[in-house]
């Protein structure tokens, strides 16, 4: 389990934002003060805020819905893909592919055509096809896992989105904020907090503060999800 006291956010780098002439005005309320002409976070209101958002994950996976993780820059994609497929979520670690929430009905047709191939693949079927036509298969199964392997568990959308850098992952949110899917946001001090409904103000540049959030958020959902499964079944009706 991962620890998120200030102490070990401190530890992570959490509390470096970015210099103070890239501040987004919505940032402000969460900084302690600046040094070195660079925006340094409040860790006391970025551990209530990570705690209110573990939260929030917690119930979202206990209610038996998804939260989808999110993270395209290099220094957030191997977290994202750890930590999401440890917590048994879906995830998208790497570029953003648009529509992916607003245009979620094509993009499942994708995923369906994916999960097609490749019980073909697993079963022997495509043993039928020529060897030429196995090998153009063969691509389009890669080509999919790509762009598309860590959305085959979401049939439907998600009840939430965990990304790492707001900012940089724009479209992704402003998708959400169309379709009224709560943000859940690792946002540094350049992002548009307003965008985001459940902010974690603290640094999303280092590996370190990245893992550290990763990590609570994914735990927060596993604790959702065995919340469900040890739930009490209501008795049947007579």
């Amino acid at each position: 389990m991962s620890q998120t006291d200030i102490s070990t956010l401190f530890e992570a780098g959490s509390h470096f934002g970015f210099p103070r002439a890239r501040r987004h005005p919505t940032a402000s309320p969460f900084l302690f003060g600046t040094k070195d002409r660079t925006d340094i976070f409040d860790l006391e209101l970025t551990e209530k805020s990570l705690e209110t958002a573990k939260a929030f994950v917690t119930a979202v996976a206990a209610s038996g819905k998804q939260v989808l993780f999110v993270g395209g820059k290099h220094e957030a994609i191997t977290t994202v893909k750890e930590e999401a497929e440890r917590a048994g979520a879906p995830y998208v670690a790497g570029r953003w592919i648009g529509g992916t929430l607003t245009n979620f009905k094509n993009i499942r047709k994708r995923l369906d055509l994916l999960d097609k191939r490749m019980k073909e693949r697993e079963s022997g079927e495509l043993e039928k096809y020529t060897k030429k036509e196995r090998l153009l298969i063969d691509r389009q199964i890669e080509e999919l896992l790509a762009r598309f392997g860590g959305l085959v568990t979401m049939t439907e959308l998600p009840a939430a989105l965990f990304v790492i850098d707001s900012r940089h992952e724009n479209t992704a949110v402003l998708e959400a904020n169309q379709l009224k899917i709560p943000v859940i946001g690792l946002s540094s001090s350049d992002c548009d907090f307003n965008l985001v409904q459940y902010p974690i103000p603290a640094n999303d540049t280092s590996v370190r503060s990245i893992r550290l959030v990763a990590e609570a958020i994914a735990d927060a959902y596993q604790d959702g999800k065995k919340a469900k499964i040890d739930a009490p079944k209501a008795p049947a009706q007579a």
